[in-house]
C-alpha cells in the first residue's frame, strides 16, 4: 500500500522507551480521492516512530469496499523496506515490477522486500466481496540489507501456536519456538492472536525486545489494559511474558523486535539514510528509471510523487 498523503511529512525516528505502557491514538488518513479508503495510522507518529524494525502500520475496516473498484492503489515505488500485507476479510490482488502477480486472502502473508527499489499496485480482484478488513505494515531494512535485490514472497501456510483459548499465527519472525518461513532482516516478530470467548493466554516474550499490540476485532485485555480497535498499545522493553484475555471473541496483532538503532529518514514511500537518498529515489521514480521498473497488469498510470518539502530532511536516530 502507498502512503497517498499529498504532503507527506518527514518522519524522525526516535528512541524507544522502557516497559511503561503508552496508548498511541490513530490518525485517520484517506487513501485517494473523494471515495477513498480511510485507514487508521498508528505508526509512525510524533510520540513513537518505531517498534523494533516496524516503522508503519495502517489498519482498515471492516468497511464496505468502495464500489465498483474496491481497493485501487496505482503503481508506486518503495525503497529500503519490506511491506507486510495481512487481511482479516476480503482479498487483494498484488502486481509488482519483478513480475509477481498474487492474490492474498485472510490468513495468508504477502511480503514484498523493496530493497534497492521496487514498484507495485494493489487492487480488489474482479468480483470482489463488499468488505475489506486488514492491516498494512512496513519494516525498515537495516543498512547492510537496504540495497538487496527486490523480491516478493507469498506464504499461505504459517506456523500456529494454540492453547488457553488462543490461536496464535506467527506471521513474521519467531515466537515461542515457532518461526515464520518469511525472510526477515532484523530480529523481530509479527503475530496474530485469535482469541475465543473466555481466552486466558500467556505468551513468552524476550525482555530485550520491545513490543506493541493492535486490536483488529473485538476487545481484549493485554496485560490488564483494555484494548479495542483503533489505538496501538506500546508495551516497551523488559517483558518476559504477556497475558491476553477476552470475554468475547477478539483478534489482536502483536509486533515487536530488537530496538532498531540506525538513523533513518522516512518520506512518502521511501526509507533512506539521508536527504540525498530520498531526493534520488523520487527523481528516479518520476523519470521512470529502471531502478523501479513498470508494473505489468495494472490498467492505469502510476502515482506521481509529491513535491519535496522546502526544508532539508534530517536523519535521526533513536535518541529523543
Amino acid at each position: 500500500m502507498s502512503n497517498l498523503e499529498r504532503k507527506p511529512v518527514e518522519v524522525i525516528c526516535r528512541e524507544s522507551g522502557s516497559s511503561s505502557v503508552e496508548v498511541l491514538e490513530p490518525r485517520l488518513v484517506p487513501l485517494g480521492g473523494p471515495r477513498a479508503l480511510t485507514v487508521q495510522r498508528t505508526l509512525p507518529q510524533r510520540a513513537r516512530s518505531l517498534v523494533g524494525a516496524w516503522c508503519f502500520a495502517d489498519a482498515y475496516g471492516p468497511t464496505l469496499a468502495p464500489a465498483p473498484m474496491g481497493m485501487n492503489t496505482p503503481p508506486h515505488p518503495h525503497t529500503g523496506l519490506q511491506t507486510v500485507s495481512w487481511l482479516v476479510a476480503g482479498d487483494v490482488l498484488h502486481h509488482d515490477s519483478v513480475g509477481s502477480t498474487q492474490l492474498v486472502s485472510p490468513g495468508q502473508l504477502n511480503l514484498m522486500t523493496a530493497g534497492h527499489g521496487i514498484a507495485h499496485s494493489e487492487q480488489s480482484p474482479p468480483g470482489h466481496g463488499p468488505t475489506l478488513h486488514g492491516v498494512q505494515l512496513w519494516t525498515a531494512l537495516p543498512d547492510d540489507a537496504r540495497s538487496v535485490a527486490p523480491h516478493f514472497e507469498h506464504h499461505p501456510d504459517l506456523p500456529v501456536l494454540a492453547g488457553s483459548g488462543a490461536t496464535i499465527t506467527v506471521i513474521m519472525g519467531e515466537l515461542d519456538g515457532q518461526r515464520s518461513p518469511a525472510e526477515v532482516y532484523s530480529p523481530l516478530v509479527g503475530a496474530e492472536a485469535d482469541l475465543a470467548a473466555g481466552a486466558d493466554a500467556r505468551l513468552p516474550l524476550r525482555p530485550e525486545w520491545e513490543y506493541a499490540a493492535l486490536a483488529l476485532a473485538g476487545q481484549a485485555e493485554v496485560d490488564g489494559v483494555a484494548l479495542a480497535p483503533g489505538p496501538l498499545l506500546y508495551l516497551g522493553l523488559g517483558r518476559s511474558d504477556l497475558t491476553l484475555r477476552a470475554d468475547r471473541a477478539a483478534r489482536l496483532l502483536l509486533i515487536g523486535g530488537e530496538p532498531f538503532a540506525e538513523h533513518l529518514v522516512m518520506w512518502w514511500n521511501f526509507v533512506g539514510r539521508d536527504h540525498e537518498d530520498i531526493v534520488e529515489a523520487r527523481e528516479q521514480w518520476m523519470a521512470a528509471d529502471r531502478r523501479f521498473g513498470p508494473v505489468p497488469g495494472y490498467p492505469g498510470a502510476p502515482l506521481a510523487a509529491p513535491s519535496m518539502p522546502s526544508t532539508r530532511l534530517r536523519p535521526r536516530g533513536r535518541q529523543r
